[in-house]
């Protein structure tokens, strides 16, 4: 299933979703986030400043919410209960393309072998699609909120997205697994094909009480990918299953801080 389907399928279940889940006890908030997206992977060095700022992209996406606390049917408060008063469903969909070099200690400037030569011409890229859900929780009272009583509401959330990845990695001194392009460690650990994976997906966040009907968030992201695919590099597997490779010590993962507008649906 191609990203344009999966994104209209997303779009008509909200749709379907306004009248339906409202009949339950649900009301519904729909919003953008978009901010800066920082991939870390085996690009560049593990712990270094230079590699973190320097592999980042940037994302855009559409969140959906369940909030339990208010009913759109009636126009009125659900029944008082933790759950309902704590607890919100955040579905959404994720866009996001990071450009990929080697930073760090073995590309430095004085670094003058030709596999610091070799490194410095790797280079790659991934475009990032993903979709899930996340139970997102308030420490403080959600209606009291929605009511005005604070500006400000913090969050945490926890949740499962599908992940779908397109990579593409090159080398400026020619073919990829060639002696004269790719360092040994990294021969025949390149993936240009798109394939997809599951994510864990874990954030803290606050929301700013705009209007009555919007909020103001900022969240910080962090994701976890169950493959080591997503950058289209993993020099962790020889032919024999084994693992030369000692500093590849994890799977992909990122940190995405975005700000959002949330507007609440009548």
């Amino acid at each position: 299933m191609n990203t344009r389907l999966l994104f209209m399928v997303f779009c008509l279940l909200l749709l379907s979703g306004k009248d339906s889940y409202g009949q339950f006890g649900f009301s519904h908030e729909l919003g953008i986030i978009t901010g800066p997206v920082a991939l870390y992977s085996d690009f560049g060095q593990r712990n270094d400043f230079d590699t973190n700022k320097g592999n980042v992209g940037f994302g855009v996406g559409i969140v959906h919410y369940l909030n339990f606390s208010y009913r759109a049917d009636c126009n009125c408060y659900t029944r008082d209960t933790y759950f309902n008063d704590h607890f919100k469903v955040r579905n959404e969909i994720d866009f996001h393309k990071t450009s990929l070099e080697h930073f760090g200690e073995w590309v430095a400037p004085d670094k003058t072998s030709y596999f610091a030569e070799q490194l410095r011409a790797m280079k790659g890229s991934t475009t990032v699609f993903d979709i899930g859900s996340q139970l997102e929780y308030f420490p403080l009272s959600i209606r009291d909120f929605d009511a005005g009583s604070y500006k400000i509401a913090p969050f945490a959330s926890f949740g499962i997205h599908w992940v779908s990845y397109d990579p593409e990695v090159y080398s400026e001194l020619g073919n990829l697994n060639s002696p004269i392009s790719t360092p040994q460690k990294y021969e025949n650990a390149f993936q240009q094909e798109p394939d997809s994976t599951w994510s864990i997906v874990m954030s803290v966040g606050i929301r700013y009480k705009l209007t009555p009907l919007s909020d103001l968030m900022l969240d910080s992201r962090w994701q976890y990918y169950f493959s080591d695919w997503v950058d289209g590099l993993n020099p962790s597997l020889d032919n024999n299953g084994e693992v030369p490779v000692p500093e590849n010590k994890a799977n992909d993962w990122m940190y995405w801080l975005n700000i959002g507008y949330i507007y609440y649906l009548d």
